[in-house]
């Protein structure tokens, strides 16, 4: 099993380009499915998550391969409709191949999904949806058996929360179904406006990505397309959290200042001081950061919960007391116990999590138990007295490119073994 050794204290400094975004990468993969030709996903990181979705990709047929930061597909052989059980629960994301296998082959066959223990993140809103669009889902034995016998048909669809992961499910399902879906209450992420942007690419005609009403007209076929991937706004906070608990200056390339609207408010009120130009974000950190007071997780355009676990870490050794409130996932502090093994002072109780800034964090060996958990212990390690040992490296992996190398360039002492 890899473990990462971090040494902390050492200043960061330098440029480096954020990587395509995971949660925009999954989706996008999922609906090349739908395609009659060869895809070009520019832009696309290489992630274990990602490495998941190119094998079920494979296994319905679909001919992969990665070439100079890009994955192409191509969906002309698809011959397969089923999933087995242990592609299915590599990442929780597999579940969004359930429209998309539907919409190609009027019928489907899969497990449910896996990933990160962070909570329920229940798929019945997917299922419902389908329903609404006319497919037959039977649950047995823990498989979903679905079939469109009449294929899928548009629908007026009212989501009970924003979900981005139905959200998907719905989109791509919908660009093959006979006549038009609606989705009001939908998610309004950055990561659902680049699928739908692939998508119309392709010729699917989706109107609203990224407002609370949603329209997909159906079509009869979809065209494969070449497409870049969007920058990962929660990397991108993540690499911020690394610069402000060292006391760094760091430069991110290839962001999309917008999508960190949210999340930039916060560092600054921490102290740091942020510029943004040209698709570069100039970031400056205090040599002590301030308390954040209060940060309210919620869907875009709320503050990312993704990007909660850093921004934690963070606000471990900031002067003065940060209160976290989680009302995405109820089950998001796993990595508090982790990072009081380090020196840290936190108290958490249901959905908040009370964090009393410390002069400093100390080395220790800590797990990670998911993904978001694992990179707030390396922001952690980075700024602790001593060295950090940290096991769980495969979470880590599933959402950060060759993370250790990035933050090496930037000057930080971190190692795989």
């Amino acid at each position: 099993m890899s473990k990462l050794l971090v040494t902390g204290r050492k200043k960061l400094s330098g440029e480096t380009y954020v990587q395509g975004a995971k949660n925009s990468a999954l989706p996008v993969l999922a609906a090349t499915i739908l395609t009659k030709g060869e895809n070009v996903i520019y832009n696309c990181p290489v992630l274990s998550d990602v490495d998941a979705s190119a094998r079920i990709l494979r296994y319905l047929g679909c001919k992969v391969s990665r070439s100079s930061g890009a994955v192409i597909v191509d969906a002309d052989t698809v011959d397969r409709c089923d999933i087995p059980d242990e592609l299915m629960r590599k990442t929780r994301s597999s579940i969004v191949f359930l429209g998309a296998v539907l919409a190609r082959t009027g019928k489907a066959r899969m497990s449910f999904p896996g990933g990160c223990e962070i909570g329920l993140r229940p798929i019945d809103m997917h299922i419902k949806a389908l329903r609404q669009m006319g497919a037959v889902i039977k649950e047995k034995h823990g498989y979903l058996d679905c079939a469109a016998p009449n294929g899928l048909r548009g629908a007026k669809i009212t989501l009970s929360f924003p979900s981005v992961g139905t959200t998907e499910e719905i989109m791509i399902a919908a660009c093959l179904a006979q006549g038009t879906t609606t989705v009001t209450n939908a998610a309004r992420e950055p990561e659902i406006c680049d699928l739908a942007e692939y998508l119309n690419k392709c010729g699917a005609k989706i109107y609203g990505a990224g407002e609370g009403v949603m329209v997909i007209e159906g079509v009869t076929s979809l065209n494969a397309s070449h497409h870049s991937i969007i920058p990962d706004r929660i990397v991108a906070a993540t690499l911020m959290s690394c610069a402000a608990v060292t006391g760094s200056s760091i430069t991110l390339d290839g962001v999309i200042c917008s999508n960190l609207a949210s999340v930039i408010p916060v560092f600054e009120e921490a102290g740091c001081s942020i510029k943004c130009r040209s698709g570069k974000l100039e970031f400056n950190a205090p040599e002590k950061l301030k308390s954040m007071k209060t940060i309210r997780t919620m869907p875009y355009p709320g503050f990312p919960t993704d990007a909660q676990a850093p921004l934690l870490a963070a606000a471990c050794v900031a002067d003065g007391t940060t209160v976290f409130v989680e009302n995405i996932f109820e089950n998001r502090y796993r990595h508090t116990g982790e990072l009081m093994r380090m020196g840290a002072n936190i108290k958490t109780v249901g959905k908040v999590a009370v964090v009393e800034g410390v002069n400093s964090l100390y080395g220790t060996y800590v797990e990670a138990t998911d993904l978001r958990g694992a990179a707030s212990l390396v922001v952690a390690g980075l700024c602790a007295d001593g060295q950090t040992e940290i096991g769980g490296v495969k979470y880590l992996e599933r959402g950060y490119e060759n993370f250790e190398l990035t933050l090496s360039e930037l000057g930080a002492d971190i190692k795989k073994i």
